[in-house]
């Protein structure tokens, strides 16, 4: 046995908590396909074909080709495919997705001048997540071990806790999961650190259930010029609001088999962000005589004002070499953490074009640089507004920098009207990978988000990619429109990053992960009714 500063095993929600690292908060990047019936059933291509009003939050000129004031309302279900009920979760729950109007009044005989407002549920953080794995010679344990080997910061006692220090202040490296361990595990109730086991966990259990929505408010002014030249210009609100809660445990053997321990992460997060932005776009119909038509769209980032709130239990139920009350059975931590989060710009470029007027064809392309998402910090100094500056969290931002890369979203769609009342939509969309294929969750940063961070787990999503398909009926005033959306998105789940060190006598403590592959399959049916007056 080795005696240390040490810690043992736990985990829980990688991607519960949306509001510390470069994995947190990428929950807050991108979006779901959602809006209207119309706009999901043709894949979202409708940035250049315009009067949806779900492009006024992509294209703000597609309301612009509105001639007749509308309104409208979308609801349904959402269903995830392959995972059983956790914490409550159901596979299947229900969703009101829209609900908005436009008022077009004309300003001459071929324009008009556009005022609208738009909800939609921007993402469905309705997802529950299960994986397990046979662990191979590590632990999470060893993650916290290999820090304080490698002198990211020393454990000493204060008022009756276990914190880790480097020199004479707090290490941003001391996580939240580094204190839960460390307390709830490692270190016994004695003044003296405790030893370290050599046998490994045996295997692990992840589950998380995590439920909520980002509300997005439009309010937009758009024009029509001569049915030639349409433009938009929309403000954007943002309402963040998570509730995730997970469980991640490891189990001990000792080296004949035999169980020994169960150490166990429970963690209930709420998160609660505000932000606003900007969007802006144009269309127009460069051939005289002819409907096709060319749109582009620029997207400020989002600018949130993010609070996160933690309720973390650290569960150990060792009892080993006369041990009996070998650190806390149970440790408990309650945290809020409060800082600014900028998201990427956002630009776009569409096609749309029609034919006789019962075939609506759409094509779209936006790109995101997601590794240019900043963190900030409130620094205590404040304006002549009395509202506190903030500086940007370099350490965190360059984590990101090499974690995330440029998102491209394509989108194509089709419309064909076998009669004037009846419409039926084909779509297609495509979203790249967020994170970089040997991105890790790295818990040794020198930043105090990264002080906050409570977990070690992370997942490496890959593309997203949507079928979708829909039916439209409108007589006089009315439409109905029903849409169903399949997405699927593939990734690998890590319970920790790998690490090793190397001691002075030549001996290693080698900490391998086990990753396990993990999907998200999701069916959504939409269901719009609108009225045009």
């Amino acid at each position: 046995m080795k005696k240390i500063t040490f810690i043992s095993a736990m985990l829980l929600a990688g991607l519960t908590a949306m509001a510390q690292d470069t994995y947190d908060n990428a929950r807050m990047l991108g979006n779901d396909l959602n809006g209207t019936a119309r706009y999901v059933g043709m894949g979202g291509a409708m940035e250049a074909l315009g009067a949806d009003i779900s492009t006024i939050s992509t294209n703000p000129a597609g309301i612009g080709m509105f001639r007749r004031s509308w309104a409208g309302l979308s609801f349904g279900a959402v269903s995830q495919q392959g995972v059983n009920k956790f914490d409550n979760l159901s596979k299947t729950n229900m969703s009101f997705d829209q609900a908005g109007f436009v008022y077009s009044s004309r300003t001459g005989s071929n324009s008009y001048l556009n005022f609208a407002f738009n909800y939609h549920k921007g993402k469905n953080y309705d997802q529950i997540l299960s994986a397990a794995a046979v662990m191979g010679n590590s632990s999470l344990n060893n993650v916290v071990y290999i820090k304080d080997a490698v002198g990211d910061y020393t454990l000493e006692r204060y008022n009756g806790a276990w914190l880790g220090y480097y020199g004479n202040e707090l290490s941003t490296a001391f996580t939240q999961m580094d204190e839960a361990v460390a307390n709830g595990y490692t270190m016994n109730d004695s003044n003296n650190p405790a030893y370290t086991i050599e046998d490994y966990a045996g295997d692990n259990f992840f589950d998380r259930a995590h439920r909520g929505w980002t509300a997005d408010y439009d309010f937009n002014i758009s024009g029509n010029v001569n049915n030639r030249f349409y433009w938009g210009l929309t403000v954007g609100i943002h309402d963040v609001n998570y509730h995730g809660y997970s469980v991640y445990d490891e189990a001990f053997y000792d080296n004949n088999g035999n169980y020994q321990a169960s150490l166990a992460l429970e963690d209930e997060r709420w998160i609660d962000a505000t932000g606003a932005d900007i969007k802006a776009g144009f269309i127009i119909l460069p051939i005289e005589e002819s409907p096709f038509r060319v749109g582009l769209s620029v997207s400020t980032p989002t600018w949130y004002e993010v609070k996160s709130e933690n309720n973390t239990n650290f569960y150990n139920d060792l009892k080993r070499d006369g041990f009996t009350n070998w650190g806390n059975e149970k440790y408990n931590m309650n945290n809020i953490y409060e800082f600014k989060y900028y998201t990427p710009w956002k630009f776009g470029l569409s096609l749309g074009h029609t034919i006789n007027n019962n075939i609506a064809i759409g094509a779209s392309y936006e790109y995101s640089d997601m590794s240019s998402a900043s963190t900030r910090l409130y620094n205590g100094r404040f304006n002549s507004y009395d509202e506190e500056q903030t500086d940007p969290d370099r350490e965190m931002n360059n984590h990101t920098e090499k974690t995330l890369k440029g998102v491209s979203l394509l989108k194509v769609g089709l419309e064909f009207k076998p009669d004037p009342t009846l419409a039926v939509r084909l779509g297609y969309n495509y979203q790249s990978a967020m994170f970089n294929e040997n991105g890790y969750k790295n818990t040794s940063i020198d930043s105090p988000s990264n002080s906050y961070v409570s977990t070690a787990d992370f997942t490496n999503w890959k593309a997203t990619n949507r079928i979708t398909c829909g039916l439209g009926y409108k007589k006089d005033h009315f439409n109905v429109d029903l849409a169903y959306q399949y997405s699927i998105t593939n990734g690998t789940f890590y319970p920790f990053a790998a690490d090793a060190v190397t001691f002075n006598d030549g001996s290693v403590v080698d900490n391998p992960t086990v990753p396990c592959d993990v999907d998200f399959k999701r069916h959504q049916v939409l269901l719009t009714l609108g009225y045009t007056f």
